[in-house]
């Protein structure tokens, strides 16, 4: 299977190329455009039980799409909001998504669930977290631009700009400093992260643009 990113980094997409019998599972409303060859499956994402709870504690869609053909074609997969996207390969290690970012993966990608902790749901993180595993490529956006680092101690990162990371990497939520601090300086809850581990980030956040536009209403 043949695919690349494009159009990246404010309105990436990913253009795959199926041969005959390959197979790409995406998220549901993934689809852009596709070859009339493709054939499209819908089923539960993870389950029944595991796509109720992701859609009702984890933000994500209850279903996923996968896409094949018998004679090959072509295949346009995008997010709903402006962003790049990254491809990243599993060899039998597992990754966490945050709620949303899981865009599509190769069929031998297992898609289960996480629990991500109260603290993380007082950051209106999600009760819970994708958990990617298996072997293939899985895709994944975030609103704005993608950049990773690797966590030897301590990090802060603000809530809502934390995208992917390694189970390695420890979480938990805190006052960015003092009350005082906290509460007017605009920061508000952090998110710090421990290693060793990668995580990946967005440059923008959704909370930063809802800020933003209410601002501008009044």
């Amino acid at each position: 299977m043949q695919a690349e990113i494009h159009d990246r980094p404010s309105f990436a997409n990913i253009r795959v190329h199926l041969e005959p019998g390959e197979e790409i599972v995406a998220e549901a409303d993934a689809m852009a455009s596709m070859s009339s060859s493709i054939e499209m499956k819908t089923q539960w994402s993870g389950g029944f039980v595991n796509g109720i709870l992701k859609r009702l504690f984890g933000g994500e869609s209850m279903f996923v799409n996968r896409f094949s053909t018998p004679s090959g074609g072509d295949i346009v997969l995008t997010q709903a909001f402006p962003g790049d996207i990254q491809c990243l390969e599993l060899n039998g290690n597992t990754m966490f998504l945050q709620p949303g970012a899981f865009i599509a993966c190769e069929s031998g990608v297992k898609l289960g669930l996480g629990w991500a902790g109260l603290r993380m749901f007082i950051a209106r993180e999600g009760l819970f977290r994708l958990k990617v595993s298996g072997k293939g490529r899985i895709w994944f956006g975030a609103y704005g631009g993608i950049f990773q680092r690797e966590i030897d101690s301590e990090y802060i990162v603000d809530t809502g700009h934390l995208v992917a990371y390694e189970p390695t990497i420890g979480i938990r939520v805190a006052m960015a400093g003092g009350l005082f601090s906290s509460f007017f300086s605009g920061e508000g809850l952090v998110t710090r992260v421990s290693g060793p581990g990668r995580i990946y980030m967005q440059s923008r956040s959704f909370d930063g643009l809802a800020a933003w536009t209410n601002s501008h209403l009044y």
